[in-house]
Formats: structure tokens, sequence, C-alpha cells
């Protein structure tokens, strides 16, 4: 990539509108090509903005805001002296800059999870696979209220429930993205919440696997083994070409953030396999549907 080349189509695109953490990544992204088309280092780069070239790594690897002074430093040390084109940049510098919807709630999150958030609503598919929970975006509230409840109590966990509905609204979004979840069968006979409640949550779950970005499968104990025994890990892919596909994995201090192909190699095919294992999405129903009437037929029994 030359300076005159520098990426602004996506100004005025839907990929503007992917959020703050995305664009992060789409503007260092940018700024890496830039640097390295003009064959200077990343120490170069760090003293011209008066910082190091660790700074330069995070700028790059989108993990903090930008600072427009800086911004404007960078281009002009990688040539970039098209008025339209600076202004184009920097409009997009402002836009990653911006805080995400989950700001209001910052107070609950780590910031590792903030990251996840902005990501989760960038994607353009993500692909799940849970060993032991409902994935958030297809909790009920009651059941949502059950898991938050185990290590939270009163208006903490009010909120935290508010906060997983809002990240729900992603699948109603026109340019929302697909979900495709693999559910372990230790899922489903986990009640969370008490009978009730995961009745509610099959039922849920039955609705949600018709909607049309939508797909479930559930890995019944009779596939036997598998290679992500007791791993629950989620696949984002983005549909810009800057953002790389991502491999989240949840821990309950931390995450972890995998990109490098290798990694997404093996977590590809290890997907790919447990789908062909699993139940098709029409027999996933039927296996829900009987789930539910099972909640159904011991509610009466308890009566």
């Amino acid at each position: 990539m030359t300076p005159d080349t520098i990426r602004t189509d996506i100004i005025g695109t839907p990929a503007e509108d992917r959020g703050p953490t995305a664009l992060r990544i789409m503007v260092g992204t940018q700024l890496r090509k830039l640097r390295e088309a003009r064959k200077i280092s990343p120490q170069q780069a760090g003293e011209r903005i008066r910082g190091s070239h660790a700074k330069i790594s995070r700028l790059e690897l989108g993990r903090t805001g930008y600072k427009e002074r800086d911004i404007v430093d960078l281009l002009d040390l990688y040539g970039v002296d098209d008025p339209l084109q600076r202004d184009a940049f920097l409009k997009l510098v402002r836009k990653a800059n911006e805080q995400g919807w989950w700001h209001g709630y910052s107070d609950l999150l780590p910031a590792w999870f903030e990251n996840y958030l902005g990501l989760e609503g960038a994607a353009k598919s993500i692909r799940t696979f849970e060993a032991q929970l409902v994935p958030g975006l297809l909790q009920t509230e009651d059941y949502a209220r059950a898991v938050v409840s185990l290590a939270h109590n009163g208006l903490e966990t009010a909120r935290r429930v508010e906060l997983r509905r809002e990240r729900q609204k992603i699948l109603e979004q026109q340019t929302g993205p697909t979900l495709w979840a693999i559910l372990d069968e230790s899922v489903l006979r986990r009640t969370v919440g008490g009978n009730e409640v995961m009745r509610a949550q099959i039922q849920h779950l039955i609705r949600m696997a018709e909607h049309p970005s939508v797909s479930i499968q559930v890995l019944p104990y009779t596939a036997g083994g598998h290679t992500a025994v007791g791993c629950s890990f989620t696949i984002l892919r983005f549909a810009e070409p800057e953002l790389p596909d991502i491999v989240y994995i949840e821990q309950l201090q931390s995450a972890q953030y995998l990109d490098r192909p290798t990694d997404l190699d093996l977590y590809r095919q290890v997907m790919d396999q447990l789908s062909l294992q699993a139940d098709s999405p029409t027999k996933t129903l039927e296996r829900l549907r009987a789930a539910e009437a099972e909640l159904a037929a011991a509610a009466t029994e308890s009566v």
C-alpha cells in the first residue's frame, strides 16, 4: 500500500457503523500498512509521536484509543498529503474513539470483556460451542438472572441481566451477525434456575432455532468423545478484510483472543467436526421439544 492508496472507502458504508472496537482495529491495520509501505520501523514511528515502539504496536493492533495529534504526525511521516484522504482518515479515527453502547455498564465489565462486546457487535458471523450453559445471546431473562446470581446479587444482578438483553439486540438488526450455536447435551440437562425457568429457556431455544439468522445444534451424549471436551469457545468472522477471524475463549478472570493462522485453523477444524457429530438442526428441534416435554411432565408430577 502506498500513501496514495490509503483505504478510506469504508467511510459512509455499513462498515463505518461496526462500532469503535472494530474501527480501531481497521485504523490500526491501515497505519501499519502505511508504515510498512514507507519502510519505517516501529521505533522511528514511535519517536515521531513522542512514544515508543510499544505504543505503535498498541495503536496498530487497535488496543488503545487514538490522539488526533499522533495520527496527524504519523500521516505526515507516512507521506499522506492529500487533504481529502487525511480528512477521511481522521473522521474514521474520531468514530473509532467514540464510546460503545456498553460504556454505561463499564463499572461492571472488565476491559477484556468490553473488547469482546465490541467485536461481537461488529461480527458478520458468530460460531460458538458451549459445553456448560446456554450462550448469552440465547438466554432468557430468567435464565440469565439465575446464572448471574450465582456470583452477584441485588442491583448488580439486574444491570448484568439488562446488559445481556442489550447484547441480544444484534440478532434483530438488519446488518447483524448470523449465529451458529452448538450446545453440548449437558446444557439441556443442567437445570438452571429450576424446572420452570429451564422449560421457558428451552422453549426460547425452539423459537430461536427457527430464526432466519440463527442455527442451533445439540451435541448428544451418544456422539461420544470429541476434541472440545470441557472447552467452550467462539469464532468471530468479519466482513471487512482488515479484520481477521478471532477465536474467543473466556475464563473466570480473563479471556484469550486468538488470531494466529495456526490457531484459527485448529479451532475451525474442531468446530467443523463438532457440527458433523452434532444433531442436524431439524433433529435438534426434535430433541429440544422432547426435553421441554420432559420438564413439563416433571412439573405435572410434582403438583
